[in-house]
């Protein structure tokens, strides 16, 4: 049970760290804004007092404090309950001898919590349906999670 843990762990930081260096990446070379953690801090926060939801736009609530603090770890573990995810349905000995399709379909499994439960609680509608450029968000979207599916696989190797 603590090799399971330990696997989760080492294995959703590596995964969530490749997407951050993902989107600097993109933030360097295409002038492409990086996530707003602090709004999801926000959210985060806002659970804590029963609202799920800000569908005015959580740029429209008020701050909270630390949100960017609470944003950014509940990103990290949000990545490791995903690999935790992975390990639980193809075992603590698929890190032994890992496999890219189960990392990337988690990974895509992954976009639809973004795109059901996070962005429709943020006031972004389902799916970015509410963003500026929804395809765009859509398209990254899909390429992060990605990226995020080759950190599972990658940081498996490096693990096992």
């Amino acid at each position: 049970m603590l090799d399971f843990f330990y696997n989760a762990l080492l294995i959703g930081i590596g995964a969530t760290a490749l997407l951050d260096l993902w989107a600097q990446l993109l933030r360097i070379t295409l002038r492409i804004a990086t996530p707003p953690w602090h709004f999801v801090g926000r959210w985060f926060a806002g659970m804590l007092q029963g609202r799920f939801v800000h569908s005015e736009g959580i740029n429209q609530s008020p701050t909270v404090a630390g949100e960017l603090a609470i944003g950014w770890a509940m990103h990290y573990v949000i990545g490791v309950l995903f690999a935790a995810a992975l390990l639980a349905i193809w075992g603590v000995d698929w890190v032994h001898a890992p496999r890219f399709i189960p990392a990337l379909i988690v990974g895509l499994v992954t976009v639809g919590a973004g795109w059901f439960i996070l962005q429709p609680g943020m006031g972004v509608g389902i799916a970015c349906s509410g963003a500026p450029k929804p395809n765009v968000a859509r398209l990254l979207n899909i390429a992060g999670h990605v990226v995020f599916a080759i950190g599972l696989y990658g940081s498996a190797l490096l693990v096992g």
